[in-house]
């Protein structure tokens, strides 16, 4: 034990003799985190869209006014007599809803009355948020105004977790998860690389230190480094963005530590492997973080990647370690909910060390 805490210390040293390498530990994460959770958004507002009122009625104006009125657009000015193709061309609306001329008569005699929506569909998640509010506050009129008959069922929604739909509720603790998942095994494997570029890692090979005591040393280092990181993002997220333990906190402590383990030794683990820091670092930007990018399910369900890429997810340990981040900060599912993606974080962190050891094990070896 007193070596492992010899080796630790001694990386402790040198890492805060950097002062780049200090920052890239504890600054990088804070911005990834402020800026991600800024960047991204669950909700649009302020779409342009066009409204083409060709009708003049005072139910036709009622419609405008409910588009005017709903925050999700903003209309902006287009002439009548205007092709509506051309608010596309000109990048001026990305949405056009024309309304007919026989749409007032239509109403008052309760006939079907139909409005055309015209979407812009080159970015097809927006084209589904103008689509999906344009059918609410169409529907919206028509319980207001009587138009058409009251549907015989009626789904009440009630959201659970993050009512109010909030973008940084929801990407904030993965982007927590995006930071682990980065900058602790780049500082490691960094440190590793490094050692066997510069070939300091033969005083190592004829010091009286094992394996096993010279990554556990390196790992433990790491993890302190990583602990650092994780509260002051932890910080941020709870005062910051609201987030709070929705239940019981130990899967979180305890899932944390195994996670920290987990990608301080696959950083030991490359930086072994690989015993160059460009080589090591672009391995670690491939896997580390591209795959945890990719295929945790940050971004999109992962039931929504392809079926025959899908399989990879599997392998990913940032993605089980954000569904136990999520659950504790969201959902509070607690042991029950989460238990057996925290035995598979410390079951992938176990892999990564035994391969890391199998690199290191010639440190052992009689001559």
């Amino acid at each position: 034990m007193r070596r492992i805490l010899a080796q630790a210390q001694k990386e402790l040293i040198q890492l805060l003799r950097d002062r780049l390498a200090v920052a890239l530990a504890l600054l990088l994460p804070v911005i990834l985190l402020l800026l991600q959770t800024t960047a991204i958004s669950l909700t649009v507002n302020d779409l342009p869209i066009v409204v083409q009122n060709l009708d003049g009625s005072q139910a036709s104006q009622k419609l405008v006014d409910a588009f005017r009125n709903a925050i999700s657009f903003h209309i902006v000015a287009w002439p009548t007599d205007k092709q509506p193709e051309g608010a596309f061309t000109s990048n001026k609306a990305r949405g056009v809803v024309i309304i007919p001329v026989d749409f007032g008569r239509r109403i008052a005699r309760g006939e079907q009355a139909d409005v055309q929506m015209l979407v812009d569909g080159s970015d097809s998640n927006t084209a589904q948020i103008i689509a999906g509010d344009a059918q609410q506050i169409v529907r919206a009129f028509n319980a207001q105004t009587g138009a058409t008959r009251p549907d015989p069922v009626v789904a009440a929604i009630r959201l659970w977790y993050n009512p109010s739909r909030s973008s940084k509720m929801f990407y904030g603790p993965g982007i927590f998860v995006m930071a682990m998942s980065i900058f602790p095994p780049l500082l490691a494997t960094l440190a590793m690389s490094k050692e066997g570029e510069q070939k300091t890692i033969l005083q190592v090979y004829v010091a009286n230190i094992s394996a096993h005591e010279f990554l556990l040393g390196k790992i433990l280092a790491f993890m302190i480094v990583a602990s650092a990181e994780a509260l002051i993002m932890l910080a941020i997220l709870f005062a910051g963005f609201g987030l709070r333990f929705a239940g019981d906190p130990t899967p979180f402590l305890v899932a944390t530590v195994l996670y920290m383990f987990c990608v301080t030794t696959f950083g030991n683990m490359v930086g072994a492997a690989i015993p160059s820091q460009v080589a090591a670092v672009q391995a670690i930007a491939l896997t580390g973080f591209l795959l945890v990018y990719m295929f945790s399910g940050l971004l999109f369900p992962i039931s929504n990647i392809p079926a025959s890429i899908r399989w990879l997810s599997n392998f990913v340990w940032g993605r089980y370690y954000i569904e136990i981040v999520r659950d504790a900060m969201l959902a509070g599912g607690g042991w029950p909910a989460v238990w057996w993606k925290v035995l598979i974080v410390g079951g992938i962190g176990t892999g990564f060390y035994g391969l890391a050891w199998r690199n290191m094990r010639r440190m052992q070896l009689k001559v």
